[in-house]
């Protein structure tokens, strides 16, 4: 019997109400696994690994019996996507460099059962041949071969191995995205997972700053009792943790614009609001910068479009105006970040502004030596602690995503993904100015402000490429634009998202 065949007369409802449970199940059972892991008594942690081994092979059957291979992809992977805010917080075994926890576990389980799913529907051909972000798709898969290749120049291969698990893990999550989250169904949900999941990292960052408790992720764990209110939840430090709120913030802002249900906006507006106050509170100025930029763009997306032009081309000319005044000071600038080099000093007590601005001459200067091919696979680090230029205060990551993008592999790939990034922005746009339902426009503003924010608030962090709330936000763009431009033939209900 074809596999389609078990739903036939099925209401929408009732499949979706499979997907729930499924995915609960799944839940369940992740649960049940760190609660294995957590108990200390090793008869007791045998038999309960017996219990939970008995629990799957029951759970497998009724899988078997009730939900399509395509419902457990997709329970598989709202499950991943709600683990990616949990971190190292509840699961984190180390073998080595590797570091195995609730993310990286479910995301191989994915892995699994999206190669049995493509077996079972013969591949996926027809939807790649019809997808519409394939060049994406060949931009990222060229990203990670250059990486590879980058290798063969590498100060050290071990940290390039390390920074291409890594990038390796954030890429295979947006393949499985791409192909997996095929409907605005599947998107709003993606949507509403991010809300409920921020909304317990807002909660536990609450925790931090009033109950001056820091979980052992934290990098502030143990230490002085002045940083212990700083809000971190469950991130190694709390600039981390501001570029999540920043692009949350915008997750909150278009779900109050767009939810029906009174109480669910206000709801949404009490935790966009939380969100912006936590940022203040970790004192990342970036991210409150992020969330400022990506403010104006929803302003900006709010006019009627017969102002749109108007007000464009009066920020233009404000803008091109301000640099024209501060030209001036604004190459003085650019001409010490770009050309002086000083003697390293051992005595000298940089501030963190020029801390910043020495890791960003570092990598320019590592970056003309390597000829802009970029000095290999996470070697940036490498470079900074081992071949110092200036004084940056033991500090050997660069803070900047792009520059970190651009110093590790090049210009190619530096002005590659910025590229991508742009193109993906400017499809929503384009999407965007076309007439669309209620719940369109929630991914839509969701995603292009989020994107603002994110690339502001994405030079705070010391690196995202561990991140991997970055690489599932990505997913999310990448995946929205997917569905959108194939959607645009079709009317899509404007009904509650």
């Amino acid at each position: 019997m074809a596999e389609t065949s078990l739903f036939v007369g099925e209401s929408p409802i009732e499949k979706h109400r499979i997907v729930l449970e499924t995915a609960l199940i799944i839940s369940l059972l992740t649960a049940g696994l760190i609660g294995v892991y957590w108990i200390g008594t090793v008869w007791l942690q045998v038999v309960a690994l017996l219990l939970w081994t008995w629990l799957t092979v029951f759970s497998a059957l009724y899988f078997k019996e009730r939900a399509t291979s395509a419902d457990l992809l997709s329970s598989m992977m709202y499950v991943l996507i709600a683990s990616t805010f949990l971190n190292q917080v509840l699961l984190s075994l180390s073998v080595g460099f590797f570091t195995l926890f609730i993310y990286r576990l479910l995301l191989i389980t994915c892995l699994v059962v999206f190669l049995a799913h493509s077996v079972k529907i013969g591949g996926f051909y027809k939807e790649w041949k019809t997808m519409p972000v394939k060049g994406i798709i060949y931009f990222l898969m060229f990203w990670m071969a250059y990486g590879a290749v980058s290798l063969l120049w590498s100060w050290s291969v071990i940290e390039g191995i390390k920074y291409l698990f890594l990038l390796g893990i954030g890429l295979l999550f947006i393949f499985l995205a791409v192909f997996t989250f095929t409907r605005v169904d599947h998107l709003i949900a993606f949507h509403m997972i991010w809300l409920l999941m921020s909304g317990l990292l807002i909660a536990i960052g609450m925790l931090n700053h009033f109950g001056h408790i820091q979980l052992p992720t934290s990098t502030l764990y143990g230490g002085p009792n002045y940083k212990q209110a700083y809000p971190t939840a469950v991130f190694t430090n709390q600039n981390d943790f501001a570029t999540m709120l920043a692009i949350s913030f915008f997750f909150y802002l278009a779900a109050a614009r767009h939810f029906k249900k009174p109480i669910a906006r206000a709801t949404c507006l009490v935790f966009a609001t939380a969100s912006v106050w936590l940022i203040y509170l970790t004192e990342s100025r970036a991210s409150l910068l992020g969330v400022a930029a990506g403010g104006i763009l929803y302003l900006f997306l709010l006019l009627p479009a017969k102002y749109k032009k108007g007000t464009l081309l009066f920020s233009l000319c404000l803008t091109v105006g301000g640099l024209l005044v501060i030209s001036g000071k604004l190459f003085v600038k650019l001409h010490d970040l770009v050309v002086p080099y000083t003697a390293y000093s051992v005595n000298e007590n940089p501030s963190s502004n020029t801390v910043r601005v020495h890791l960003l001459q570092s990598g320019w200067h590592y970056l003309t030596e390597t000829f802009g091919i970029g000095v290999g696979a996470g070697n940036l680090p490498v470079y900074l602690e081992h071949q110092p230029i200036l004084n940056t205060n033991h500090i050997f990551e660069i803070h900047n995503w792009l520059a970190e993008l651009t110093g590790n592999f090049g210009f190619l790939i530096g002005a590659g993904y910025l590229a991508m990034y742009l193109t993906i922005f400017f499809s929503l746009y384009k999407i965007y100015a076309k007439q669309m339902g209620r719940k369109a426009k929630l991914l839509l503003e969701t995603c292009m402000t989020a994107q603002i924010a994110f690339l502001v608030s994405s030079i705070s962090p010391s690196s995202i490429s561990n991140l991997y709330f970055h690489w599932v936000f990505l997913g999310f763009v990448i995946c929205t634009v997917s569905v959108l431009s194939q959607s645009q033939q079709q009317p899509i209900q404007s009904g509650e998202a």
